[in-house]
């Protein structure tokens, strides 16, 4: 039986839980009624130019985040399983140095635009833009020196029950040769109860394109307890985009059914993973843009379930997003140690990022991604725990 989430919460405030969370150590079962704790601000680290790099941590509705000013980072994100003990089901590192030097997105806010445009180049309104290229000759989840390198302006709030964090950071025109200097705000936002929101919001003077996202890698068993591959996964999604062996789109929106690609009723994701379909061997394993069915919509809607087992811990992730990129982590090597001390090893965590599609503005069958002067680009993404 699936216990509700503030039993669960309540249970282990109860039993005295302890944990590594907001400095107290023990689980907060006021937060769930009467509201979060007020973000917290520490020293993190500092970049090589001088830059110094802060921490928040913020709690609310048993669910325990942390976020770095560098790359709008979630270094942690702590959820109780169906006993209330909690563990950090993110995948990340404890330096800022690890970080700096990575290249797997741990956690990351992604911009100016998530995931692939081929060759790192597009046409606007006549004119040719070439990126910069950092995925062979692809550009990916915004180039070399992405949102996911920059330090945002971080101002915390709390309003009524809800506690979280405005995110700002302002690209400059012509900075990896997007168009435009676009305005990016991006909040995240726990509500009593446990629920983690990121509202995206951006301007821009010129006409350009633009496809925010988060780029969390998620093991609800606990990072460094083995792979994902148990998981159970449901996706609202009756088609996916099928790529070349560059991971860019064809163009085909192709039908999951009767292939290792249809979720549409909840599968462990290493029942088919290993079935030799030519899309999962160029991608070596799950790495795809998910079409949902719903397409585009006013508000968030309910699209994917991830859930654990062994824990009970389960995900559910909401947006008015077309699509969501399915990640299996399968570039990860065993050379990375995450913040456990355990190596991370293929299928060792998963990502599932609401987005446009990979290479949308080259792809006139794909929803858009341009945003012109006046228009304000918003979407909404929820992540809903429970246990």
């Amino acid at each position: 039986m699936e216990l509700n989430r503030r039993t669960v919460i309540a249970g282990a405030a109860a039993a005295g839980i302890a944990a590594t969370t907001l400095g107290s150590g023990t689980a907060q079962a006021a937060s769930a009624s009467s509201g979060g704790r007020k973000p917290v601000k520490e020293y993190f680290g500092t970049l090589a130019d001088g830059t110094k790099v802060h921490r928040w941590s913020l709690e609310n509705g048993g669910t325990r985040l942390k976020v770095l000013s560098y790359g709008g980072i979630i270094q942690s994100l702590e959820i109780p399983d169906r006993h209330g003990r909690y563990a950090n089901v993110s995948l990340g590192y404890d330096d800022l140095d690890s970080y700096v030097k990575g290249t797997t997105y741990f956690g990351a806010t992604i911009g100016r635009y998530g995931n692939r445009i081929a060759k790192g180049q597009f046409t606007l309104d006549g004119t040719k833009y070439q990126l910069s290229v950092n995925d062979g000759v692809n550009s990916l989840h915004g180039g070399k020196q992405g949102f996911n390198t920059k330090v945002w302006h971080i101002e915390p709030f709390a309003s009524g029950p809800d506690v979280g964090l405005h995110l700002y950071y302002t690209s400059v025109d012509g900075e990896m040769g997007y168009p435009g200097t676009l305005k990016t705000k991006v909040t995240f936002t726990l509500n009593r109860h446990g629920d983690w929101r990121i509202d995206y919001r951006a301007t821009t003077d010129r006409p350009t394109i633009v496809n925010l996202t988060n780029h969390t890698y998620y093991n609800l068993a606990g990072e460094g307890s083995g792979s994902i591959y148990d998981h159970e996964l449901w996706l609202a999604a009756g088609r996916f985009t099928p790529t070349d062996a560059g991971l860019i789109p064809t163009g085909e929106l192709a039908k999951v059914k009767g292939t290792p690609f249809d979720f549409t009723h909840p599968k462990p994701i290493g029942r088919d993973i290993r079935i030799g379909h030519p899309q999962l061997v160029t991608a070596k394993g799950y790495d795809h843009n998910f079409v949902l069915d719903k397409g585009v919509t006013a508000r968030p809607e309910h699209v994917v379930t991830l859930r654990d087992p062994g824990s009970g811990r389960t995900l559910k992730i909401l947006t008015d997003q077309p699509g969501v990129q399915f990640y299996s982590g399968n570039f990860l090597d065993g050379t990375l140690v995450g913040q456990s001390g355990h190596t991370y090893r293929q299928g060792d965590g998963l990502a599932l990022e609401t987005q446009h599609f990979p290479d949308s503005p080259n792809e006139p069958k794909f929803p858009s991604t341009v945003l012109r002067p006046g228009q304000t680009y918003r979407t909404t993404t929820i992540h809903r725990f429970s246990a």
